[in-house]
């Protein structure tokens, strides 16, 4: 295991960025599937947020070096968690997970492929246990060319984007980071709002992870009270007005390679 410093002294290929909080019962089997996905000089980075459980024990106990575990002194929540670990990275393509799922063999290399071409690319999942999966309908290929289409699914709730399955360019940090500070939840519509206004976004139509719903899921499996529907959709303007903003700015919009 190595310290919370970033070892930056050669290149990285892959960064994976994990927020765990309470994660001692499903964490190992997550990280087990993550590590047989990453070469020898990948890193997981994961951020925990003042577990009081003993998910750092278990984190430590794999004792391998593509580990930088990041213990902070105060829980802030799983978005800045997850902001604290992008941080911390230091791969050419930035990988978001959390810490209850488990990654189908090849998503690594699925989607690296698919970063070849757009700067961010976002996949489906499948569920563990045979739960059925949510009603919103998975993402597709074809959306690739739809930016605005998706920008107003993502603003009704009809696009199922999940920092789970999503990755990204190093060169995309000066437009997703910092994440404003009003995010509390939903980074992951953040992340989608900035790669479509930037035009360059790949979406997958195989699942490449396999999600685990509980009783301590961050992510709500019901509907939502119309209060907080209507909180998020104000949010989700606001992100839209912000990410303009960041690209008016000079952040690295229609580079697409």
């Amino acid at each position: 295991m190595t310290s919370d410093q970033a070892s930056t002294s050669h290149a990285r290929r892959v960064s994976v960025c994990m927020a765990s909080y309470r994660g001692a019962t499903f964490i190992a089997e997550q990280i087990s599937s993550i590590l047989s996905e990453l070469g020898p000089s990948d890193e997981l980075v994961v951020v925990d947020d003042a577990s009081p459980d003993n998910t750092t024990e278990i984190i430590e106990a794999f004792h391998d070096p593509r580990i930088r575990l990041i213990k902070s002194a105060e829980n802030a929540g799983y978005v800045r968690a997850f902001e604290k670990a992008i941080g911390a990275s230091s791969g050419e393509y930035i990988f978001l997970s959390d810490q209850d799922d488990v990654w189908i063999p090849g998503r690594v290399n699925r989607m690296l492929a698919a970063l070849q071409d757009s700067k961010m690319v976002a996949t489906n999942f499948s569920m563990l246990g045979g739960v059925d999966r949510p009603w919103i309908p998975p993402l597709s290929s074809g959306m690739d060319s739809r930016r605005l289409a998706n920008l107003a699914g993502i603003a009704v709730g009809y696009r199922a984007y999940y920092g789970c399955g999503m990755a990204f360019r190093r060169s995309l940090l000066p437009l997703v980071t910092p994440i404003p500070p009003y995010v509390r939840e939903s980074h992951d519509l953040w992340l989608a709002i900035c790669g479509n206004l930037d035009g360059s976004i790949a979406h997958l139509d195989e699942p490449s992870l396999l999600r685990r719903l509980h009783d301590q899921n961050e992510t709500p499996a019901g509907f939502r009270s119309l209060r907080r529907i209507i909180a998020a959709r104000i949010m989700i303007a606001r992100l839209a007005l912000e990410g303009r903003r960041r690209l008016r700015r000079g952040s690295p919009a229609g580079t697409r390679r």
